[in-house]
């Protein structure tokens, strides 16, 4: 999945204009699909012809240029309409797309007559112009209906990836809350006053991140999910539970993909901190650097063991890894890695700051 999928919508209009068949005409990949493919069309219009005396290459040429020319001006005219046409019902805008197409190409046929400028058929001027007429008709409603395709298919990918999202958060937020339980649970019976505040503390914490239903929040957002996260459990592992964080040099509106910092989080307190009597520092590292950002959470492990196994952690860290490889492709990563006495939990995805972004598909 790629960012350029998470713009904003400024109005209804724009997003309107945003889901309308016709691509943007005016971008310079459009432009240059659009040359190459009415450059195989003169092709297609010169070699259908007799042609006794060898290749005609001055036939070729200016052709192009006839051609070439309807398409560019077409192409223009379109894309500064586009915002209008998208009011209108696909079979009226595609109607009305081929229409202008076609009157163009009349218009055009009709200066190069007027001036003279090369005679591109044989035979009457009423013959010509319903030749080119009809020429502009089929070619602009076959490409519109490709578009239409094109963008239908778009649509059906997107309510995939929606889907899939939402199940995935579906998932994630019961075992977050289930973890949380489970670690003021075990208050009760020893503090109940520490019990109380870390419940208070879960519906500040879940009354947060239940505000937005976007797939993406805010870095900043992310951040004092995790903070809230991580004072439950204070509570309850007290000074064992050291914390360091690096996280400085990341922008506050950097897009991340909600409750993606808290599983990562369990993990290292599962997994470096409540096995050992003495406890263990927990690091936070993260930066944003050449449009990428990557995020570790480590914790301390005993060299030649194995980390303690949890259904309930794997079950975090795989919805992490599905979430992110859907939203951001497969540049995304979350690895596991352990060197230095430490356990590393690392993921790392391209993304753009979340002004540039949308938070939702």
């Amino acid at each position: 999945m790629r960012s350029d999928w998470f713009r904003f919508k400024d109005s209804p209009a724009a997003s309107t204009a945003d889901d309308f068949f016709l691509p943007e005409l005016c971008a310079p990949e459009a432009l240059l699909v659009l040359v190459v493919l009415a450059e195989l069309l003169v092709l297609v219009l010169v070699l259908a012809e007799p042609m006794p005396g060898g290749f005609d290459w001055v036939r070729l040429a200016l052709t192009s240029l006839f051609v070439q020319w309807n398409v560019l001006l077409s192409a223009a005219l379109l894309c500064r309409l586009r915002p209008l046409l998208a009011r209108l019902r696909a079979a009226w805008a595609g109607l009305l797309c081929s229409l202008l197409v076609v009157a163009l190409t009349l218009a055009c046929t009709a200066v190069t007559d007027y001036f003279q400028l090369f005679q591109l058929a044989e035979g009457g001027d009423t013959g010509r112009y319903l030749r080119h007429g009809l020429i502009g008709l089929i070619m602009s409603a076959l490409l519109l209906r490709y578009f239409y395709l094109q963008s239908q298919w778009r649509r059906q990918q997107q309510a995939e990836l929606r889907a899939r999202l939402e199940a995935l958060q579906a998932r994630i937020r019961p075992h977050f809350l289930f973890n949380s339980l489970n670690s003021i649970a075990s208050l009760v019976a020893s503090d109940p006053r520490k019990a109380e505040q870390a419940v208070l503390d879960l519906s500040d914490l879940f009354r947060a991140s239940l505000a937005k239903p976007g797939s993406l929040v805010t870095w900043k957002e992310e951040l004092e999910l995790g903070r809230r996260y991580l004072s439950i459990e204070q509570y309850r592992l007290g000074p064992r539970l050291q914390l360091e964080w690096q996280v400085d040099g990341v922008p506050d509106d950097l897009p991340i993909p909600q409750l993606t910092l808290q599983p990562l989080l369990e993990n290292a307190l599962i997994h470096g901190v409540q096995p050992r009597i003495e406890g263990g520092l927990v690091r936070i590292e993260a930066e944003y650097r050449d449009g990428v950002f990557q995020l570790c959470v480590s914790n301390p492990c005993a060299d030649g063991t194995q980390p303690q196994s949890s259904r309930g952690t794997r079950q975090g860290l795989a919805n992490v890894e599905g979430r992110l490889a859907a939203l951001f492709g497969p540049a995304a990563s979350l690895s596991v890695d352990r060197r230095d006495g430490r356990h590393y939990t690392c993921l790392r995805y391209p993304c753009a700051r979340l002004s540039q972004e949308a938070r939702a598909l």
